[in-house]
């Protein structure tokens, strides 16, 4: 198979070029141009970060992208899906409050920000995949309506998948809570504080298979009906209600590959990936701790595989900062000699490897890939 082309360019600038002109520079020569924009909608796929987290990318950044794809006459918004744990994006209007409070207003960035499975993280779109483990994905359905999906990723270290490159912010973050769900678990959600159930029925009304039992004023879940669609955890006002963590990190990986070819298949997609503020854990934590490596640069590619490839490449080959969490582990030597993988260093439960192998294996991108340093 023939190399994929990643694009790259270091933060580095002059008083002729800002970073904000080296961006859209590497975004044109990578080729973004190319895709037909004109009259069609394009979402632009981006973390908005917790309220709290000061690493997410900025917004300027998004402004490059959406003012490129109005200058080649598309309509592009900016979009994330909501989250399955209790924090400031759990639903749509908390959302998109977090977003403007981060800047991401649309007098900031040139567009709007939309919700893509909506006000509950309910209005999703089933499509058909027939994966190794996933037969249908559950995406967002405003991301699902888009011509043309377009990524802005922040670069950063992961708890459960090694790294949040293109492929954890195309498939986890586009996937809506059930399909998060399905992604995190191989098992049903559950009533884990029964004390603070109020007995409001939320669940109940929610569910199409009379899963939710409420007994004595407190629910429960009957997993002999439970289908493990995840939307009474949407609903329940007391956040009572949470996900089993039964899926293995690997399976979590080869789901994340293949919810990313659901989002990706059958239409035109382009990506890039900034290496900067690379903090040990997802932008989705309300804190971020200090960055693990030096920043890196800006990454570009049709192929969202080799683009995580290349950037974790660029990553491992980085010093360690003094001080940081991936500095400490290694000082501490406490995993044998695998201190070239500075993501299983920083989180040595993750497998990372497993969601490129399996990518590849479907046919999402390939990891092997040739670097176009454009200076």
């Amino acid at each position: 198979m023939e190399k994929s082309k990643v694009y790259y360019t270091s933060f580095k600038t002059s008083e002729h070029e800002n970073l904000l002109q080296k961006l859209r520079r590497l975004m044109v020569t990578a080729g973004m141009k190319e895709i037909d924009f004109a009259g069609k909608y394009a979402a632009i796929k981006i973390h908005f970060g917790e309220y709290g987290n000061l690493a997410f990318l900025r917004p300027n950044y998004a402004k490059v992208m959406a003012d490129l794809v109005k200058e080649c006459g598309g309509r592009p918004f900016l979009t994330d899906c909501n989250t399955l744990y209790v924090g400031s994006r759990k639903n749509a209007l908390d959302h998109i409050e977090t977003a403007y409070l981060n800047g991401f207003t649309p007098y900031a960035t040139g567009c709007h920000v939309l919700i893509g499975d909506g006000l509950k993280g309910t209005d999703e779109t089933l499509v058909p995949i027939h994966g190794e483990y996933v037969k249908e994905a559950r995406i967002g359905s405003a991301i699902m309506d888009a011509d043309i999906f377009l990524t802005l990723t922040h670069f950063k270290g992961h708890e459960m998948a090694g790294f949040g490159g293109a492929m954890k912010n195309i498939g986890m973050g586009c996937g809506s809570r059930a399909g998060k769900m399905e992604m995190h678990n191989d098992g049903k959600p559950y009533v884990q504080d029964v004390e603070g159930c109020i007995g409001c029925g939320s669940c109940q009304r929610i569910c199409a298979h009379g899963a939710p039992v409420i007994e004595n004023g407190k629910a429960h879940i009957d997993h002999e009906r439970c289908a493990g669609c995840g939307r009474c955890l949407a609903v329940c006002p007391k956040d009572v209600i949470k996900p089993s963590s039964s899926s293995s990190v690997k399976s979590l990986n080869c789901k994340m590959a293949e919810y990313s070819l659901a989002v990706c298949k059958g239409r035109p997609n382009f990506h890039v990936s900034l290496i900067c503020d690379v903090s040990p854990n997802c932008d989705c934590h309300s804190e971020n701790d200090i960055p693990i490596i030096p920043d890196v640069g800006m990454f570009a590619s049709f192929d969202p595989v080799a683009l995580d490839v290349a950037c974790a490449d660029a990553v491992n080959r980085m010093p360690a900062i003094d001080g940081s969490v991936l500095s400490d582990h290694l000082k501490e030597d406490a995993h044998h000699g695998q201190g070239h993988d500075h993501f299983y260093m920083t989180h040595p439960d993750t497998e990372w490897k497993s969601c490129i192998e399996h990518a590849v294996k479907i046919g999402l991108g390939n990891d092997q890939y040739e670097l176009v340093d454009i200076g």
